[in-house]
């Protein structure tokens, strides 16, 4: 590979097979070296290929001062997520988690071990996310003995959130209690507990994930079917009248209006994870 830039002595800006612009880490492999000089495969022990250009700038100027096996550990948790976990993720999770993962544990050495306010949320609504945060805790303590606090997990578990759902950090931290509270409307409403672990449960959440998902990135459904809403709530008054419930409550803390079709769709979601409860 022919060097583009030298980042440190560890990190050089370089090209692959492909002629795509790559990062590529290695123990000493910028020292001594200039623009136009080659690396060998054998001396590179990571490569981060970023598809986005700005993304990719911005990671450069970030890592320069990060120490490599920090690097290397971010990357492998992220691939593990795509890899494994089968987590689509947006490219600017290499630039947060990378971030994250080094404050955590400059702040962990200095001392510092923050509570975390939204990891009871965090547990409930996004286990898998959760999970991937205690992976890397596990491998921070693994590869550096440092046995870094179960909140980490969950500060963690939000940059995945982030990374899915492709919103700002500020709407990622209201997810979690948007969750909490619309499962409350639901069971204050309809006068049902509702079962965790039942399929039906699982789906809800899910829907309510990507209604906000859609309502962050504008792309509400339609309103086209007033049939199917006339019907539903001819049909379902209960369930359609705290769908609305739920749509003013979600209105109100976002700003941002919801159609009636995806309230009618609220509404069958919240029957279905109430029929086994009555």
């Amino acid at each position: 590979m022919i060097i583009e830039k030298i980042i440190n002595n560890n990190i050089v800006l370089t090209h692959d097979h492909k002629n795509r612009e790559v990062i590529a880490m290695g123990k000493g492999i910028g020292f001594g070296r200039r623009k136009g000089d080659t690396v060998s495969q054998s001396e590179i022990e990571k490569v981060f290929r970023i598809k986005e250009n700005e993304t990719l700038l911005k990671f450069q100027d970030m890592i320069a001062d990060i120490p490599m096996e920090r690097l290397i550990l971010t990357d492998d948790v992220i691939s593990y997520a795509i890899n494994v976990e089968n987590l689509k993720l947006s490219q600017n999770i290499y630039l947060t988690l990378v971030d994250h993962i080094n404050f955590a544990i400059e702040r962990f050495k200095e001392g510092m071990t923050p509570e975390n306010a939204l990891m009871w949320e965090i547990k409930r609504f996004y286990p898998q996310e959760y999970a991937l945060g205690l992976y890397t805790l596990r491998l921070i303590h693994d590869r550096m003995g440092l046995l870094l606090p179960d909140s980490e997990a969950g500060f963690i578990a939000l940059h995945f959130v982030n990374a899915q759902y492709s919103t700002h950090m500020k709407e990622t931290l209201s997810l979690p209690h948007l969750m909490r509270d619309i499962m409350d409307i639901v069971m204050s409403e309809l006068n049902v507990n509702l079962n965790e672990n039942s399929i039906h449960y699982e789906r809800f959440v899910t829907h309510i994930k990507f209604l906000i998902q859609r309502l962050y990135h504008n792309e509400m459904l339609s309103d086209e079917d007033t049939i199917f809403e006339d019907m539903m709530k001819e049909k379902y008054p209960r369930e359609f009248e705290c769908g609305k419930r739920i749509a003013k409550y979600i209105e109100h803390e976002t700003k941002s209006g919801i159609t009636r079709m995806e309230m009618t769709y609220l509404a069958i979601h919240i029957k279905r994870v109430t029929m086994s409860e009555e």
